[in-house]
């Protein structure tokens, strides 16, 4: 950048990131833990995670969780590893949870509550899920090792939703 745009034109788009990476840790401190605390009200993690603080109402339990996790993985590797691991993760995720609105509306879930509406659907919804799948591609070509490292730590929830799905049943 610092060739294209200068030194002063580098200092702005480090103050870019800065600023949209503090945004996105704080999104992700205020969302992941309501995700801990509404599993472990599912029966699908530890029951103490679900629990609420009587003073704040807060879920201080999966908030600790959240902090612990996020400390390790701030401890884990470079801004550039850390980075190719939320995006290989989360660009599935994007891509899966728009790719659900085919299966919503071909099912009609939800018709008679709601609509989605979608402007330029199906084709803005099908080029959403190419560029999500086109980012992921991406980041695994750019950090194969890293990907598949976030790749395999995806891949462990699933047995691990499944051990939890399992023993909810068998002791509810």
């Amino acid at each position: 950048m610092r060739i294209a745009l200068g030194k002063r034109g580098a200092q702005w788009i480090a103050a870019g990131i800065a600023i949209s990476t503090l945004g996105f840790l704080s999104q992700s401190m205020l969302t992941a833990p309501r995700v801990y605390y509404a599993m472990a009200r599912d029966g699908l993690f530890f029951q103490s995670v679900g629990r609420l603080s009587r003073r704040s109402r807060a879920p201080v339990v999966a908030i600790g969780l959240q902090g612990m996790a996020a400390t390790i993985i701030a401890c884990s590797g470079t801004y550039g590893e850390i980075l190719n691991f939320e995006v290989t993760v989360d660009f599935i995720f994007f891509g899966m949870t728009a790719a659900s609105l085919f299966i919503l509306r071909w099912r009609q879930i939800g018709a008679d509550a709601a609509i989605y509406r979608v402007p330029g659907h199906p084709f803005t919804t099908i080029l959403f899920v190419l560029s999500c799948a086109g980012i992921v591609g991406s980041a695994i070509v750019a950090s194969p090792a890293n990907s598949a490292i976030a790749l395999c730590i995806l891949l462990v929830g699933l047995p691990v939703y499944y051990y939890w799905s399992r023993f909810r049943r068998t002791y509810s």
